[in-house]
């Protein structure tokens, strides 16, 4: 992906802490699932959010996504998934500075739509309770620690706030131990400098992720969360001891792609495969092998009268430590969203369905998750 950063938005950082912070607050006696009862604790922080949230990958996205165009049509649409998810109570919402096609201030990527649309939404609903993650990108030519606080600020100025709730390191880079830990001790300082409420990773291994945990214990921080590819058909992070660490040292994980970039929703069949680069992942090859598992999927789903999405998410949930977070492209999409909790399938469908899934040869996932 080509990344654009503008340096206008390094001139407006000293002036981001006249930006409100969006704080959370829920309304009292709130009937939503935005309550403080049935929120979720990330890892060993004080941070609180809703057992799934809402992913925004694709918002403002043109290369993987949206056909490789984004229109007036896509924001609307995107709009409207926002705040069909705050209206169903699914108030977290994950974004990252690459996610979009530039990252100067102004530009349409997904940290500055977010930012437009919490804008939105407060100004008619100031206690809205909205937890905002966002990720910072090690790339090659970003080093020191130092380098996590600037792009913190870029973030925070295109999200338009003074601080966000969860700060991650979107995967390892490039630099071996010592460059990772310099972006740990950037994370730490992030924390202490009050811009972060909590901190997390993203694509670590288990020893990446074990020596980010006891780096950020040194001074007294917890580490909140590992963000990875985890869905019914993506179980690497069980088999290469990533979730086992995660559940040790009570890191929560955060599963992105939780229904496999749409493929376990039954919308598509080997007659008609995902378009755009994830044709090449999910071909009518793989399709019809998947089909025996989405038909138990849908099954199941009668039983309780739910989507095959909604089964697939509560699966996840399922496993303990786990907050899905899909993508929403629509209002539809996020309202099918909520439906996925307040209610659990018996052990015996989960299991029922590990096992008709480990018949499936899993995807490739993201090379960041070797580093």
């Amino acid at each position: 992906m080509a990344l654009h950063i503008s340096s206008a938005c390094f001139s407006v950082v000293g002036h981001c802490s006249r930006i409100r912070r969006i704080r959370a607050v829920a309304s009292e006696g709130s009937a939503t699932l935005g309550t403080e009862e049935e929120k979720v604790k990330l890892g060993g922080s004080d941070l609180k959010v809703t057992r799934l949230g809402i992913g925004a990958w694709s918002w403002g996205d043109t290369t993987y996504w949206n056909n490789f165009e984004w229109n007036d049509r896509n924001e609307k649409a995107a709009r409207d998934a926002f705040n069909a998810s705050v209206d169903g109570g699914l108030t977290f919402f994950d974004t990252a500075e690459v996610y979009g096609s530039r990252l100067s201030l102004g530009a349409v990527n997904s940290e500055s739509l977010l930012g437009r649309f919490i804008k939105e939404r407060k100004e008619r609903d100031p206690e809205v309770d909205i937890a905002v993650a966002t990720k910072f990108a090690a790339l090659p030519w970003r080093l020191g620690r130092q380098s996590v606080i600037t792009a913190l600020k870029d973030s925070l100025c295109r999200l338009g706030l003074s601080s966000v709730d969860l700060y991650q390191l979107h995967w390892p880079g490039l630099w071996g131990n010592e460059g990772c830990h310099k972006y740990i001790d950037g994370l730490g300082d992030a924390v202490e400098q009050g811009l972060v409420k909590a901190v997390g990773v993203s694509n670590y291994n288990e020893k990446r992720l074990r020596d980010a945990y006891e780096k950020l214990k040194k001074r007294g921080i917890p580490l909140a969360s590992n963000q990875i590819n985890y869905s019914l058909i993506y179980r690497t992070p069980e088999e290469n001891g990533v979730k086992a660490a995660c559940d040790e040292l009570g890191v929560t994980v955060i599963a992105y792609s939780p229904i496999a970039q749409g493929v376990l929703s039954g919308k598509y069949g080997p007659g008609n495969p995902p378009t755009g680069p994830r044709g090449r992942i999910y071909t009518p090859e793989f399709l019809t092998k998947l089909q025996p598992l989405l038909n138990k999927i849908t099954e199941i789903g009668e039983k309780y009268d739910k989507t095959n999405t909604q089964v697939v998410l509560n699966w996840l949930i399922a496993q303990g430590n786990v907050v899905p977070i899909p993508g929403a492209k629509t209002a539809e999409q996020a309202k099918e969203f909520e439906g996925a909790i307040g209610w659990r399938l018996s052990d015996d469908e989960v299991s029922e369905l590990r096992s008709l899934a480990s018949g499936i040869r899993p995807v490739i996932g993201f090379p960041a998750e070797k580093l």
